[in-house]
């Protein structure tokens, strides 16, 4: 008697959340009213709505400027460092009429929250890593209040959840082709920056501050002839450690935009928005084999093979990115100077070796230890016991065996070893068998 009414129930779900993935780079976009996201209306608990609740308790105050507003005040109660600073003159914000390679954009970032400032604006703008519902967007009005207060603003989900995005509220990063005003000209095209991006390819439309040797990029340039769209001037754009006569460099907390930060923000962005997929993923096969198993009288928590491959293809991918499987090789040293590399690698958890998945390597890739340090993100913590299950498991393998998957070649062994190592030493909340002997996990 189940039979006709099960059969619409199945093509719902089917058609909404259990969707076979072939890869997240070209998923499908979620549907964030979902039951099992309730993206709009499901509290929240990220930085920003953490450092709320301190504001209306009187507990903490921001404190106005009259150069930059509130900018200061909200890096330092955010946690967010200054030497973080990149600036970008592409006019790709909503703010976009004040930005121009005169008056470049400002952004700021730490491992789990995004600040955007520019110059005369009405807003500083926040995105911040909520550790289960994605990142959440929000505005401080740029004017001196009693109570200043953060609006959350989901309008920004026009732009900020797409392809580009896995589908999921995120954050990126892209490169264009901008003309002298700051407009990309997007007849040629606008690229998604992550770690696999080619040096060559990224930075159009940004600033760039540090050294790379004879790798070219496409930052702090414009495209001055119109009937050569694609064509960036190349003169003075390349190994420039000095900004000044572009634009007024004292108008910001820093004169740099430094290369450094660019390419873990690049890293950071996509694997933030890897995690939130895959925990998205995970909560919706789990609700829809909960509501399949009921009319089918199973057992509420059996997961059909359909709903287990899901969860583990979201894993693979994730765990391939945060083991920098693709990773764009760097052909000569980078060097950032504003700081932000030194201050970086000094926050994260060591072995006693002294050993950081924060250490950077930037000769020939990014880190020294080819595995994220958003591992130990309270996102990472976050997702779904069987999404971080499979990951550890995954991990687990490739790190102890000799795996041939083309996607972890790049491993040495004493990459392989020294990261088991270091994960070992200084990752908390690490599954029960970890490390036990010989132990082997258990399968998913």
């Amino acid at each position: 008697m189940f039979k006709a009414p099960f059969s619409k129930l199945t093509i719902a779900l089917m058609t909404g959340a259990t969707i076979a993935l072939a890869g997240l780079g070209g998923s499908y976009v979620l549907p964030l009213d979902n039951e099992a996201i309730q993206y709009a209306t499901r509290p929240v608990d990220d930085a920003v709505a953490r450092l709320q609740k301190k504001l209306a308790s009187g507990e903490t105050k921001l404190n106005f400027g009259d150069e930059h507003g509130y900018l200061e005040s909200v890096l330092k109660a955010l946690d967010v460092p200054v030497e973080s600073q990149v600036l970008v003159f592409s006019k790709t914000s909503f703010q976009a009429p004040r930005i121009s390679p005169q008056m470049p954009r400002a952004l700021y970032f730490n491992d789990h929250v995004s600040v955007g400032f520019v110059r005369g604006g009405d807003v500083v703008e926040v995105a911040s890593q909520d550790p289960k519902q994605g990142v959440i967007f929000y505005t401080l009005d740029q004017e001196a209040k009693v109570n200043p207060t953060f609006d959350r603003r989901d309008t920004c989900l026009q732009c900020h959840q797409s392809g580009a995005t896995l589908g999921v509220p995120g954050i990126l990063v892209s490169s264009v082709y901008p003309e002298a005003s700051g407009m990309p000209l997007f007849q040629n095209g606008t690229l998604l920056v992550t770690q696999t991006r080619p040096i060559s390819e990224r930075w159009g439309g940004w600033y760039v501050t540090g050294t790379h040797g004879a790798m070219k990029h496409r930052g702090n340039a414009v495209v001055r002839d119109q009937n050569k769209p694609d064509l960036l001037e190349t003169e003075n754009t390349q190994n420039q450690t000095n900004l000044t006569g572009r634009f007024d460099t004292g108008a910001y907390l820093t004169p740099y935009s430094d290369i450094a930060a660019l390419l873990v923000l690049e890293h950071q962005t996509h694997m933030t928005n890897l995690i939130t997929r895959v925990a998205f993923e995970t909560r919706m096969a789990e609700m829809s084999s909960r509501v399949i198993n009921k009319a089918l009288g199973e057992p509420e928590d059996k997961l059909s093979e359909s709903s287990t491959r899901r969860i583990n293809n979201a894993a693979e991918e994730l765990l391939e990115y945060m083991l920098f499987s693709g990773e764009a090789k760097l052909t000569d040293p980078i060097r950032g100077n504003s700081g932000f590399a030194e201050k970086f690698a000094k926050a994260g958890p060591r072995d006693r070796q002294g050993r950081s998945l924060r250490d950077f390597d930037l000769n020939g890739r990014i880190f020294k230890y080819p595995c994220s340090y958003m591992i130990n993100s309270e996102a990472f913590d976050s997702m779904p016991e069987l999404a971080r299950e499979r990951i550890f498991r995954r991990l687990w393998e490739v790190l102890t065996s000799d795996e041939s998957k083309p996607a972890f070649a790049h491993l040495s062994g004493s990459d392989r070893k020294a990261i088991l190592e270091i994960v070992t030493a200084t990752k908390k909340h690490l599954p029960s068998w970890w490390g036990k002997g010989d132990l082997r996990p258990p399968n998913l």
